[in-house]
């Protein structure tokens, strides 16, 4: 897809569809004004006489207007609300998006300087815009024999009135597409099925990527490696499997060479059994969900390098398959992490953590600003934020506040749990230093309480994505979430540094 910049007067642009908004009591805005001039009044009279719904999204497709050198336009209504939130203008973009991909146009010239969006400025919109078409035209079908038609739209530009806000919308643009591509690369690796994404197969992409940029580097540990390290936790979980784990490193050199990195470290279990805690049948295709933690990973840093942003940046993969052969772990086992402190493992079902708190002692070797940790971790998150919102818990409250502001800034919204010593009570084991599970009460509080034991001594948050990672259902298919978060949270740190 391509972007740009388009100035000039909107009833002389040369387009397939220009997208003008509507608003209030049917407030033309400036280049609806514009364009009802040319016709005559027609696109007045027809909102007039009610064609267009009063409704944030309501749109009316208008083709050849007299005096108008586009082939269409569509108005969108953006409500009788002064301003629209994130979500409500979201909303609206997709309805665009939507009328877009079924009229087959080639190109479309979007007008947002008049859609009021909360705290929110043109570049944010225009980032927004990008963000949102790139989600819409997304679609995955690699593994099918009958492909569906790629869409037409192949062009997307701005209107822009304004020219002094021209750098700021350049680089919104190129923001968007990062993070839009970033998105798509997350969905696509968690869409992939077990038996393609292994974790052979992401250590194979994280080779690749150091190939496709030279900012990248990657190093790979295999289980031999990782047993002479003395990672007994999570080779605990690769322990039933046949296909063997990985831990894999990628390192984003966009920094000067002694700027302490910001780490991010995903969960990467490409299918999720329970091992011997055998999951519930139902629905456990799903569980090849459970590397998007991962994924979410591969985009943060596929989007910082194709936005060279000047900050260092290392990704941390814990890979792994959690299987229920004849070797695998038994509830019991008792086995000792990296750090060196034992677990006794209660439930092979809460192998995320097992495979976490081993990658994140391996993490402080890079003497990192932060860790963040990104894991599909606990079914308990569901049910405390449903789907909407990723849980962030943290040992340093600036962090936790840094993430949160960051999901705000993208539209990609966190909140945030406590986290207090009280919890960890629910951690205490007979036989070890800690157990894997703390019962059902705060379940994903106690999950963070496990992974907090194993970064004591570093600036530490975990985003539990488990409720935001995919989508169930007709529309089944991962989000690409929290890839705009972490990359918005990158963006800041570097404006900081900078």
């Amino acid at each position: 897809m391509e972007y740009k910049i388009k100035s000039g007067s909107p009833e002389k642009q040369s387009s397939a569809c220009l997208i003008v908004p509507i608003s209030g009591n049917n407030k033309l805005s400036t280049a609806a004004q514009q364009l009802d001039e040319a016709c005559e009044g027609y696109i007045s009279k027809l909102v007039k006489r009610g064609d267009l719904a009063r409704q944030p999204g309501k749109t009316l497709l208008i083709p050849g207007l007299h005096n108008v050198k586009a082939q269409r336009v569509l108005l969108v209504h953006t409500g009788k609300e002064r301003s629209l939130s994130a979500t409500k203008f979201t909303r609206l973009l997709q309805s665009c998006m939507a009328i877009l991909k079924d009229s087959s146009v080639k190109d479309a010239l979007f007008y947002l300087d008049d859609i009021h969006c909360e705290k929110r400025d043109l570049a944010w919109k225009v980032r927004h815009c990008i963000q949102t078409a790139e989600d819409s035209l997304y679609q995955f079908d690699d593994l099918k024999s009958d492909k569906a038609d790629a869409p037409k739209l192949t062009r997307i530009q701005f209107g822009l009135s304004d020219r002094s806000q021209s750098s700021a919308v350049e680089t919104a643009i190129t923001q968007g597409q990062a993070i839009g591509r970033g998105k798509q690369l997350a969905k696509t690796l968690g869409n992939l099925p077990g038996n393609i994404c292994t974790p052979t197969y992401l250590a194979e992409q994280a080779q690749q990527f150091a190939k496709n940029h030279k900012t990248i580097s990657t190093s790979i540990l295999d289980e031999k490696q990782m047993q002479d390290l003395g990672m007994g936790s999570l080779l605990s979980v690769s322990a039933g499997s046949d296909e063997p784990a990985k831990l894999i490193v990628m390192n984003y050199k966009g920094g000067k060479k002694d700027d302490a990195p910001q780490v991010l470290v995903g969960k990467g279990i490409t299918f999720d059994t329970g091992g011997i805690s055998l999951k519930p049948g139902a629905g456990m295709d799903e569980m090849k969900y459970d590397m998007c933690g991962a994924a979410s990973v591969f985009g943060t840093l596929l989007a910082v390098a194709e936005m060279n942003l000047p900050i260092n940046v290392v990704g941390i993969i814990a890979a792994a398959e959690n299987m229920p052969n004849g070797g695998a772990t038994k509830p019991g086992d008792i086995v000792t992490s990296l750090s060196g402190k034992t677990i006794e493992i209660l439930n092979t079902d809460a192998e995320g953590r097992l495979v976490l708190c081993d990658a994140l002692s391996y993490a402080e070797m890079f003497n990192p600003a932060a860790i963040i940790d990104i894991a599909t971790l606990t079914g308990a998150c569901i049910i405390a934020l449903g789907h909407h919102t990723s849980a962030v818990l943290s040992n340093q409250n600036g962090l936790a506040q840094q993430i949160i502001k960051a999901g705000e800034g993208s539209a990609d919204a966190a909140w945030q749990l406590p986290m207090g010593e009280e919890y960890q009570e629910q951690l205490k084991s007979n036989f070890a230093d800690l157990a894997n599970i703390g019962g059902r009460p705060a379940g994903t509080i106690t999950a963070a309480c496990f992974l907090s034991r194993f970064t004591e001594n570093q600036r530490w948050a975990h985003l539990d994505i488990a409720g935001t990672a995919w989508v169930s259902g007709s529309n089944k298919g991962a989000t690409g979430r929290p890839v705009p978060l972490l990359t918005q949270y990158l963006l800041d740190r570097a404006a900081e540094q900078s």
